[in-house]
């Protein structure tokens, strides 16, 4: 018995020590500046701001042919200048509204840092899937933590018992 639990342990902590390793490495990759985009902070000049919020929604949903269903509206400078960035639905579509002239653009794809920063961190690419892939994770990572818990404490207890 206390073979197959070295194996299972063995193993629970390859497989969860991979997903463990991508986030890590994306944390990382985050604190390193300007390496993942709208990683650095800028100072906004407020007098160059002259689009207000509804009007850059309003500038937004006329670009798209539709009432966009706008999640979030951020201020922020890109290649600087201040643009409001609208998101919609879970931040997948964006669109960039100038703040100084009200041009819309569809926000561009970002870069390949950015993109495995996104998917390795937050689990992006699993889909629907990224709330159970996180909690089978999980719960294989307790399994692995048990089980060298059980083979530490007997270990230990056979020492002191003398039986090892």
């Amino acid at each position: 018995m206390r073979k197959f639990i070295y194996r299972a342990h063995l193993w629970l902590g390859l497989i969860v020590a991979i997903p463990v390793l991508a986030w890590a490495s994306s944390g990382l990759l985050y604190a390193w500046p300007s390496a993942v985009e709208g990683g650095q902070v800028e100072t906004i000049d407020a007098a160059r701001v002259r689009v207000l919020p509804s009007d850059a929604l309003a500038r937004a949903s006329e670009f798209a042919g539709r009432k966009l269903p706008t999640t979030a509206l951020t201020l922020l400078v890109r290649e600087g200048r201040p643009v409001y960035q609208a998101v919609g639905g879970l931040g997948a579509d964006s669109l960039l509204i100038d703040a100084e002239n009200g041009s819309v653009v569809n926000t561009p794809p970002p870069g390949p840092l950015t993109r495995y920063f996104r998917q390795a961190h937050f689990y992006f690419f699993a889909g629907s899937w990224q709330v159970p892939l996180l909690l089978t994770i999980s719960m294989l990572a307790c399994l692995s933590a048990g089980s060298g818990l059980y083979l530490n404490l007997t270990m230990w207890f056979g020492r002191l018992s003398g039986r090892h």
